[in-house]
């Protein structure tokens, strides 16, 4: 047997020591050759390698001066497991070298990134923590198809790229690597050069499960499927659940900005669990709206810029600390909604922009792959791959932390090719229109995805135009979406309710408007945060008159909100009224409190919430006009209006009256359907709200006396800037 023969070839021995060898697996390892058997290994900062098997001790040589080491083993044919034991300064250290251990992916893991149609990505790519070939490690995966090498770096291999560089599976542009004896907790980049032989920026793992605190951008190995939950009412009640016909009123949260420590620093977890949940509970809200939680590098972007999208922010603990959050939320009753972000990502030099160096997770034609309004890339809906990688992602939220719906953002940025663009500055589609059938094809499937897979979860589409079907089932061309923010309905009703009274009887309309389509989709009522940021102050401070007028315009305002056909979404501190506009940098000003003014509102919330769930009439018929009838609709000179919301066989029916000045109305006639007894059940007028205590003293009868064309009708005591409620006594 000659040297020659046996010893990995120059060239070979150059390029991994420049790490730049495009098959490092063919070189380094144990490896059948003439006559025997070679081992090999690269293994920089040592004075002396041995191969380790059993109580035998094989030296490897150095080759020349630099940190390649082999040997050969004369007349050994067969494969054997070793380690190896590196001596340096009088330390000696045992490790398995990565290079000895065989794919872990296989060719099904190929065809379905490529076909587009795994599901279920974050189960092979990124980061787990197995037993591979009996040995514990963590297997890397990232796509990376146009690489031409990708390392996993880390304290573990001092940031070094020559020592873990990767497998690439041609097949699917896939790169992995078992890395043997790391564990959670491992924090990790990939490094990657270029098509073009260009070395890139550090990037994080696009499926990393958890990250580092900002302003370090590193991976953290974390494994998010070991949870021990206890939500399996929650859990085997959801799909049971009809959500449109349910009740459904949610408290949106800036997790970071709810609460803080007395020092300043956020809340974890584990104290939001402790503090916000019950606080939701009590105030009988069925749902918590979390703002983005995706790790994101930003905080001025309140996570609507997030690069971790299957991490949740460190900013308040690690993956478990997450998941025992949902988990409390479900043993109490309590939904939980993420803000999900399919629509575009930041271009921090360690995210996804030119990932292996091309636009591979954008679009490369800026006049599509780049948002103008955002400074953001936006993402290649139709590439197989991305499209697979965002639906994994919705999945993996109601998959390992059992998220009860998306709300997805900036859905009309996604559906129009020109939207934010001037003329010449956007690309047609195929037909020469401005409607982006990629991304059309995509929500469809995501939705279908996410409602095949997850029954009783509800996606929420926050969509600003009049784009059609968007609530629709796919199969009847629509979008697919369980809901959609009714964002003409806010803007027409705090544009009315901003007006000094004496003006809003020239605007009636824009509270009857919204009732033209109020069930041409299944909507969601906000008052979100956009509505109290950015110079637009709170909504108490958008109320005219002086402070006891504002109070009350607010009141009137919830009562009419919570009245009105859909479901109900309120910003965090406005259950309260806070005067000052959302800061996201503080927590909110819960001294408020301290003031019965702000008490009362809050008691009105709860009380509403409680009317919302308790009864049918308010809820059951949200999305469907049978549920809605107006009674007064046209009095504009004494801006009141009035209707009854029905809820369906057996249900009671609930009346609603408005007065949106601040003159009382006495011995005001409305219709009803009912002759007998109705009971006024709920007055934002009353003393513990805040109000003045006019009203109807618990109840009114109505007479066999046609009106508004009903064949009951009652004269009622309309509050000054107030809504009252009455439910028909059948009993």
């Amino acid at each position: 047997m000659t040297e020659a023969n046996w010893r990995a070839r120059e060239e070979d021995v150059s390029r991994i020591a420049s790490a730049t060898h495009g098959d490092p697996f063919a070189v380094l390892g144990i490896h059948r050759v003439d006559g025997g058997t070679a081992i090999r290994a690269f293994v920089p900062g040592v004075a002396s390698l041995n191969a380790v098997n059993g109580g035998a001790t094989i030296p490897l040589e150095r080759r020349g001066f630099g940190d390649f080491f082999e040997t050969f083993l004369p007349g050994v044919t067969g494969s054997f497991r070793y380690r190896l034991r590196a001596e340096n300064d009088g330390r000696i250290w045992e490790f398995d070298d990565p290079y000895t251990f065989g794919p872990v992916l296989g060719p099904l893991d190929d065809y379905l990134l490529v076909e587009g149609t795994h599901k279920r990505l974050y189960e092979r790519l990124g980061s787990h923590p197995i037993r591979h070939e009996g040995v514990d490690g963590v297997l890397f995966a990232v796509w990376a198809p146009h690489a031409r090498r990708v390392s996993v770096v880390g304290d573990f291999n001092q940031w070094d790229g020559r020592r873990h560089t990767m497998r690439k599976r041609i097949d699917s542009g896939i790169w992995e690597l078992f890395a043997p004896g790391l564990g959670e907790g491992t924090v990790y980049k990939y490094e990657i050069v270029g098509v073009n032989g260009d070395l890139q920026p550090l990037k994080a793992d696009p499926f990393g499960f958890s990250g580092e605190m900002r302003p370090s951008t590193a991976s953290v190995v974390a494994r998010t499927d070991r949870h021990e939950w206890g939500d399996e009412a929650h859990m085997a009640w959801r799909p049971t659940v009809e959500a449109r016909r349910g009740p459904m009123s949610i408290l949106e949260v800036h997790a970071s900005s709810w609460r803080r420590k007395w020092d300043g620093g956020f809340l974890s977890y584990d104290e939001l669990a402790d503090q916000l949940i019950p606080y939701a509970v009590d105030m009988g809200f069925t749902h918590i709206e979390l703002m983005p939680i995706s790790e994101h590098p930003l905080d001025a972007s309140w996570g609507y810029q997030p690069i971790g999208l299957f991490a949740p922010t460190r900013r308040f603990g690690d993956p478990a600390g997450f998941q025992r959050f949902v988990d409390g939320a479900h043993r109490v009753g309590l939904g939980v909604i993420l803000d999900w972000v399919p629509a575009h990502f930041p271009t921090d030099e360690h995210g996804l922009a030119k990932f292996d160096g091309t636009a591979l997770y954008e679009h490369p034609d800026p006049r599509r792959g780049f948002h103008p309004d955002w400074n953001t890339a936006i993402y290649d809906f139709g590439r197989r791959e991305v499209a697979s990688t965002l639906i994994s992602n919705a999945i993996y939220w109601l998959d390992r932390y059992h998220i009860d719906g998306l709300r997805v953002d900036a859905v009309a940025s996604m559906l129009y090719l020109d939207y934010s663009r001037k003329a010449g500055e956007w690309l047609p589609n195929p037909d020469g229109g401005n409607q982006n059938h990629d991304a059309v094809r995509f929500l469809q499937d995501a939705n279908a995805s996410v409602y095949g897979a997850y029954p009783g979860i509800a996606t929420i589409a926050e969509e600003s135009t009049s784009w059609p079907g968007v609530s629709q089932p796919t199969s009847a061309g629509g979008l697919g979406f369980g809901f959609k923010w009714n964002m003409g309905w806010m803007n027409d009703t705090l544009s009315y309710i901003a007006l000094d009274p004496i003006y809003r009887k020239y605007h009636h309309n824009k509270l009857t408007f919204g009732l033209l389509y109020a069930f041409s989709e299944n909507f969601i009522l906000p008052i979100s945060h956009d509505e109290v940021v950015h110079g637009k102050g709170s909504l108490l401070s958008k109320m005219p008159g002086d402070d006891w007028q504002k109070f009350a315009n607010v009141r009137g305002y919830y009562g009419f909100m919570w009245g009105y056909p859909g479901k109900k979404l309120l910003f965090m501190g406005q259950e309260f009224a806070q005067r000052a506009e959302w800061n996201f940098d503080a927590e909110l000003d819960w001294w408020s409190l301290d003031h019965v003014s702000h008490r009362g509102v809050q008691s009105l919330v709860r009380d509403l919430n409680r009317l919302h769930r308790e009864k049918p009439a308010l809820h059951a018929r949200d999305c469907e006009p049978e549920g809605f009838q107006w009674i007064v609709v046209n009095d504009e000179a004494q801006s009141v209006f009035a209707w009854v919301r029905y809820g369906g066989p057996g249900a009671k029916p609930v009346v609603v009256a408005c007065n949106f000045t601040p003159e009382p109305r006495y011995n005001y006639r409305i219709g009803l359907p009912f002759a007998g007894r109705w009971r006024e059940i709920l007055n934002t007028d009353a003393p513990e709200y805040g109000g003045a205590g006019i009203g109807n003293l618990g109840e009114v009868h109505a007479s066999l006396n046609e009106s508004h064309g009903l064949p009951a009708s009652a004269e009622i005591t309309l509050p000054p800037l107030a809504t009252v409620y009455f439910e028909h006594d059948s009993g």
